[in-house]
């Protein structure tokens, strides 16, 4: 008599025998799928939406920082030494060390790496050119970009607004069906091009005139200060509304 028979026979359950392990729980399939098809929308109004992309597009206090020293530096060592060279090399250093402690620090480099962008493209500029004003000349022809595009965006009634609210609804034109959502647009691109125009009127004049510590003020004057006016008078204009966002699909 075998041993299993052995246990049966002293009445002595047979051990069961385990079942095969669980299948996965649907639900988190259900719901990945559910994510892929559509991003949850979690703002029920445009203008709530709006204030979101441009929280992240400001990126604080700290990218407001490190956007303006490379400007800094640069006019201040122009004002020191009346040289060009030492004032790239310690304008871009300054990016450099911003963005090594970025990088230490494991947190996002975007607006150091968009600063080392401006102030390389400045240089070469210079460089090229011996004229310690042309550092600034990409920055014009940047925003006069700008202020343009979002000129005929307005005029074509496709404002470059309109696309924050795409990006939060899943469909990037859907907004444009809706006559009430356009004119809200219209309106913020206006708010966000006159910093644009602005800087091409108060710095091209500068720039014509060799005026290169004058440059540098305007452009830090100009820059970050300017653009949290105009963003602070889109918060204005999105908290008097309510704009409802239909939903994609």
């Amino acid at each position: 008599m075998s041993t299993a028979d052995e246990t049966a026979g002293m009445g002595i359950p047979k051990p069961a025998i385990p079942d095969p392990a669980p299948a996965v729980p649907a639900e988190p399939i259900a719901l990945s799928e559910a994510e892929k098809q559509h991003e949850a929308v979690v703002h029920d109004t445009a203008e709530a939406a709006v204030r979101a992309q441009l929280t992240k597009a400001l990126g604080g206090r700290r990218g407001i920082v490190e956007a303006a020293i490379p400007t800094i530096t640069f006019t201040l060592m122009w004002v020191i030494t009346n040289e060009l060279k030492p004032s790239l090399i310690v304008s871009i250093a300054s990016s450099l060390v911003l963005l090594v402690a970025r990088v230490v620090q494991r947190s996002t480099p975007q607006f150091v790496i968009n600063s080392l962008i401006g102030i390389g493209i400045g240089a070469f500029f210079a460089t090229r050119s011996g004229e310690a004003k042309d550092v600034f000349l990409p920055g014009i022809y940047y925003n006069a970009a700008y202020a343009a595009g979002m000129l005929l965006s307005i005029v074509l009634r496709w404002p470059v607004v309109g696309f924050l609210i795409g990006s939060v609804t899943g469909d990037p034109t859907a907004w444009h069906k809706d006559p009430a959502l356009v004119r809200l647009c219209s309106r913020l691109t206006w708010l966000l091009m006159l910093p644009c125009l602005l800087r091409v009127v108060l710095e091209l004049p500068l720039y014509l005139a060799d005026q290169v510590t004058a440059l540098g003020i305007a452009k830090v004057a100009l820059g970050w200060p300017l653009q949290v006016a105009a963003l602070g008078a889109m918060v204005w204009v999105l908290a008097r509304g309510r704009t409802p966002i239909r939903p994609v699909g």
